[in-house]
């Protein structure tokens, strides 16, 4: 459960840490402003993903679900900064599909957490491989990470890449190789 009260706290003590005036203008609603946004983009803390999974549609068809381009923004669990990208998810139903709109509430579950990328897509493949029971799926995430480009190196406009394969994905290069090319499309 968040605790806005203690954000605040803390917000108005990095405030203090830092050499502002809590009481100046600017800032006299900023801690209350802070505890709002992080319960907006720590809200995946107290959610499901399997909720969004439920729903599902039974089909005939073993062919290749992609959904790619998927827009998140998280945060690093290690500097507490942005990162953000899109992510591209595939899977080969098993009898079931689930709507496309869940495929991206999936994301948007494990992405509003203090999060790793390298655990981010790997939570999202495992949240499919529980609840949907594909016969396997590939995750692939594409995100700029702002503890890397705006501190430390400062190297704007760099990607990090990861990719997480499961079931059939992990076992078949042709498999992967199909993933590759539709993303290219």
């Amino acid at each position: 459960m968040i605790n806005q009260d203690k954000i605040r706290e803390g917000v108005r003590l990095i405030l203090e840490g830092i050499g502002e005036d809590v009481n100046r203008e600017g800032l006299i609603e900023t801690p209350d402003r802070i505890a709002r946004m992080y319960t907006e983009i720590a809200g995946g803390m107290e959610e499901d993903a399997a909720a969004h999974l439920n729903k599902r549609f039974h089909v005939d068809s073993n062919e290749m679900v992609l959904e790619k381009d998927i827009v998140f923004f998280s945060t690093c669990e290690h500097h507490m900064l942005p990162f953000f990208g899109k992510a591209h998810i595939a899977y080969i139903p098993n009898g079931e599909v689930v709507g496309l709109s869940k495929i991206a509430r999936t994301v948007e579950v494990f992405a509003r957490r203090l999060q790793l990328q390298e655990q981010l897509t790997a939570q999202i493949a495992d949240a499919f491989m529980d609840n949907l029971h594909p016969q396997g799926v590939m995750v692939m995430i594409e995100a700029e990470h702002t503890c890397m480009t705006m501190r430390g190196i400062k190297k704007p406009g760099s990607r990090t890449v990861t990719v997480t394969t499961r079931g059939v994905f992990k076992e078949s290069e042709q498999l992967q190789n199909t993933f590759y090319q539709m993303l290219r499309q």
